[in-house]
C-alpha cells in the first residue's frame, strides 16, 4: 500500500545521542504494526535500518536509514539518523525532511550531550521526547523528569506514566485511568497538567474547559494541540522499552493521532533567488500544484549507483514524471518511484505531498537540490539547518598512483552522502586532503574508500594553513630587461602595497596614466601579481589581506611581451611586500567544549597550555559547563584524546574556524628559516 493523502501521513526523525536505542526502538515499532515479523537486533547485525557492513561492525547507526509502517489508518514514515557527534552532518540533513523531531532519552544515561544538540538543533520544528529502557532496574524516573524539565523547559508534560516495575505505561491523554500504580506522579494530575497546557492557546476551550467545568475529549484537543507543538508551547514525553515492547503500542499511538501530518507542522522555508537577493516563496502540502521536492539524502553503491532520497513538499510525483534538478535546463524522468525499508526498495505507483520517495541512477542529482516539475521553480532552494564546519584533517596519499582519479571520485561520492566533510588541495605538500569533525569521522571514512572503492592510501598531517600579510604600506621598481639577439623582453611595473583589515582577502586597483603599460599586457602584470601572492615573500605561504595598485610602468615598442610583464609584475610584488614589514598569520579555531562543570578546572588549564584565550563560560543546565576559546590551530593536534582522557568520554566539543592573527615571534622566525632567507625569493 501507499499512502494517498497527505493527512494519512506523519514523517518522523529518531533523534539522539548515541547508544540511546533508536534503533532498536525502530524494530520495535515495525514489529509491533506488524510491517515486520520480529524485531532484529543491534547485537546481532539483524536489524531493519542498520543493513551497511561497517554499521553492523560498530554497532552504530551511520547514515539516516528510512523505514515506514501503517498504524490505525496512519503511514508513518520513520528516519533512524545517526547518534555519534561525528555525524552529526547526516542527522542534522533530516531535519527539513520530517515534521516531528523524537529526541530519545536513555532512561539510564538521562541527558547527555547528544540529547541537548539535537533538541537545540530540532527548536522550530514539532518536538517530542521519548524515554527509552524504563525496564532497567534502579531507575529514578521522577528524578530523570526533573531533570528533562530543568534541561527543556516546563513545556515539557509527559503524556504517559511509566509503571511501578516499568513493565508497562499507563496512559495520561486518551483515556486516562486514575486509579494506575506508576512510577511517579498520578494519573490525574498528569493528564490535568497536558490538558491545560493545550487549552491555554484556545480561549473558547479554556472557558469551556475552566468555567464550565466541562471535561474535554481528546478530539477537541487536537487542533490546538497541534498549535502547542508547532509554538513549542508543549513537549510531549513518552516512556516505553524497546527491549520489552512496554509502552511501544502506546508510542504507536501517539505518533498515529497526535504527532502533526504535513498540513499542522511548520512548514520548511523555501526561497528563491540567492544570498540577500533571496525572497521567501509559498510551497504548500497541495497535490494539484506544480512538483516541489528537496533531496535530503544522497547514498552511493559502487554496484547499485547513486540513490537520492526526497520529501514531496507540493505537488504529485508519479512514474513518468520529468523533474528538474535545480536550475538545470534538461530534465530527467523518474523511471522507477521508490519506496524505502531500509536498504530495501519497492516500486510504488505515485508520492503525494509530505511523502518520502526515492529514485536510483540519476548522476546528476545531490543533497539538498530542490525537484521540480516546471521552470516556475527555477532558483528554489530550502533552508538547510547549520552544519557544524569540519576542521579535523587528514592528507591522503594512494599507495598507486593510477589511483588518484579513482580517489577524486571516490571523494565527491562521499561528499554527496555528508554534508560535514570538506576537500581541499594542500599546495604546501600537494596531496589531497580530507576533513571532518572529529577522528572517529575520519576514520569512518578512511574504511569507506577502503571496503567500498577498494583503495589504499596512506595518510599524513596536513600542513598549518598559515598566510602572509603585511604592516605597512610600501613601493616597488622593477625593470625586467632581456636581450639576447634579435627580439628580446622588456617591461617595468612600479607599484604599491598598502595592509587591509583581517579578513578583507585581496585588492587589485589601477592608478597607471598615460598608456604607461598598455592595456593589453595588463592581465599579465595581474597574473605575475597573483603568483607573488601565491607564492608568498617570507616563508612560502599565500599573501592576504592586501592591496595592490599599479602606479606606472615602461614598455619597449618592440622588446614587450606578455612574459616580460608578467615577471616584473611578479618580482615587482615580492619586493614591495619584503619591504612592507610582512609577518606570518596563523589560523585560529574557536573551540566551545560543553562539560561537567567538576572538570572545568582540568579543561581551561589544557586550552591555557595550548596558547588559547578564554573568551566565554556559561552555563547550558544545571552541573554542566560551557567553555569557549580562540585557540591556534597548530597547538590543537591531540586534544580531542585528552579531553575524553579528563572527562570520561562525558563531554562534547566543536571548533569553528575564526581567522587568522599575527603569529607568535618564535613561531615566525621558525616558519620564516624553514622556508629559507628571505622566503626564498
Amino acid at each position: 500500500m501507499t499512502p494517498t493523502s497527505v493527512h494519512d501521513i506523519r514523517n518522523v526523525a529518531l533523534l539522539g545521542h548515541t547508544s540511546c536505542g533508536k534503533t532498536s526502538l525502530v524494530e520495535a515499532l515495525l514489529a509491533a504494526s506488524g510491517e515486520i515479523g520480529a524485531a532484529g537486533s543491534v547485537e546481532r547485525g539483524t536489524t531493519t535500518s542498520d543493513f551497511d557492513p561497517q554499521e553492523r561492525d560498530m554497532g552504530h547507526s551511520l547514515t539516516t536509514s528510512i523505514t515506514h509502517f501503517e498504524w490505525a489508518g496512519h503511514w508513518i514514515n520513520l528516519l533512524d539518523t545517526p547518534g555519534l557527534p561525528d555525524m552529526a552532518g547526516r542527522a542534522l540533513a533530516a531535519l527539513p525532511a520530517v515534521d516531528t523531531a523524537a529526541i530519545v532519552i536513555n532512561a539510564q544515561a538521562g541527558i547527555e550531550s547528544g540529547t541537548r544538540r539535537m533538541m537545540e538543533a530540532a527548536r522550530g520544528k514539532c518536538r517530542m521526547l521519548i524515554v527509552n529502557r524504563i525496564e532497567l532496574p534502579g531507575l529514578d524516573l521522577a528524578a530523570l523528569m526533573d531533570e528533562i524539565v530543568n534541561s527543556f523547559g516546563p513545556e515539557c508534560l509527559p503524556i504517559n506514566l511509566p509503571s511501578v516495575d516499568g513493565t508497562s505505561v499507563v496512559d495520561c491523554f486518551f483515556s486516562p485511568n486514575d486509579t494506575a500504580a506508576t512510577a511517579f506522579s498520578s494519573v490525574a494530575g498528569a493528564h490535568e497538567a497536558i490538558v491545560d497546557q493545550v487549552v491555554e492557546l484556545d480561549e473558547a476551550l479554556m472557558a469551556a474547559y475552566l468555567e464550565q467545568g466541562q471535561s474535554l475529549d481528546p478530539d477537541q484537543l487536537h487542533d490546538p494541540f497541534e498549535k502547542a507543538l508547532r509554538e513549542g508551547h508543549l513537549v510531549p514525553v513518552c516512556f516505553v522499552s524497546a527491549r520489552t515492547g512496554a509502552g511501544v503500542r502506546e508510542l504507536l499511538d501517539v505518533l498515529g493521532r497526535l504527532m502533526p501530518d504535513p498540513t499542522e507542522g511548520n512548514l520548511p522555508r523555501f526561497l528563491k533567488g540567492e544570498g540577500d537577493q533571496a525572497q521567501p516563496v509559498e510551497v504548500l502540502p497541495d497535490p494539484e500544484r506544480h512538483v516541489v521536492a528537496h533531496v535530503f539524502e544522497v547514498l552511493n553503491d559502487p554496484y547499485r549507483g547513486k540513490l537520492g532520497v526526497f520529501r514531496i513538499h507540493q505537488g504529485t510525483v508519479t512514474p513518468n514524471t520529468q523533474l528538474f534538478i535545480g536550475n538545470a535546463r534538461k530534465p530527467f524522468r523518474v523511471s522507477h518511484l521508490l519506496r524505502l525499508q531500509g536498504k530495501n526498495q519497492v516500486e510504488i505507483p505515485l508520492g503525494v505531498p509530505g511523502d518520502i520517495c526515492a529514485v536510483t541512477r540519476v548522476d546528476e542529482i545531490h543533497p539538498g537540490v530542490v525537484l521540480h516539475d516546471s521552470h516556475d521553480e527555477d532558483h528554489h532552494h530550502i533552508e538547510l539547518p547549520p552544519y557544524p564546519r569540519p576542521v579535523f584533517g587528514l592528507a591522503l596519499i594512494p599507495t598507486k598512483h593510477a589511483d588518484e582519479q579513482k580517489l577524486s571520485e571516490a571523494l565527491a561520492r562521499l561528499q554527496d552522502e555528508d554534508p560535514c566533510i570538506e576537500i581541499g588541495f594542500d599546495p604546501q605538500t600537494r596531496h589531497t586532503v580530507m576533513r571532518g569533525l572529529g577522528e572517529l569521522h575520519l576514520k569512518i571514512l578512511l574504511d569507506q574508500l577502503e571496503s567500498r572503492w577498494n583503495l589504499q592510501l596512506e595518510t599524513a598531517t596536513p600542513s598549518i594553513p598559515y598566510r602572509e600579510t603585511i604592516a605597512a604600506p610600501a613601493e616597488a621598481r622593477y625593470r625586467h630587461k632581456k636581450q639576447s639577439g634579435g627580439a628580446g623582453q622588456f617591461g617595468e611595473v612600479a607599484l604599491r602595497v598598502e595592509p587591509l583589515p583581517r579578513g578583507a582577502g585581496i585588492e587589485l586597483g589601477n592608478e597607471v596614466k598615460g598608456g604607461a603599460i598598455p592595456t593589453n599586457f595588463l592581465p599579465a602584470v595581474e597574473k605575475g601579481v597573483h603568483q607573488a601572492l601565491a607564492d608568498g615573500a617570507v616563508a612560502g605561504y599565500p599573501v592576504q589581506d592586501v592591496r595592490i595598485v599599479l602606479v606606472d610602468g615602461k614598455h619597449h615598442a618592440v622588446d614587450s611581451n606578455e612574459i616580460s610583464f608578467v615577471t616584473a609584475g611578479r618580482h615587482a610584488t615580492i619586493e614591495a611586500l619584503l619591504a612592507a614589514r610582512p609577518m606570518v598569520l596563523e589560523p585560529l579555531l574557536e573551540v566551545t567544549v560543553q562539560l561537567d562543570e567538576a572538570h572545568f578546572g582540568e579543561i581551561s588549564a589544557e586550552l591555557s597550555t595550548r596558547r588559547g584565550r578564554l573568551t566565554d563560560t556559561g552555563s547550558p543546565a544545571p552541573g554542566r559547563t560551557r567553555i569557549s576559546a580562540i585557540v591556534p590551530m597548530a597547538e590543537m593536534d591531540g586534544f580531542e584524546a585528552r579531553m575524553k582522557a579528563i572527562c570520561a568520554g562525558d563531554s562534547e566539543f566543536t571548533m569553528l574556524a575564526a581567522g587568522h592573527e599575527p603569529a607568535p615571534p618564535e613561531v615566525q622566525k621558525r616558519l620564516v628559516q624553514a622556508h629559507g632567507p628571505a622566503g626564498g625569493n
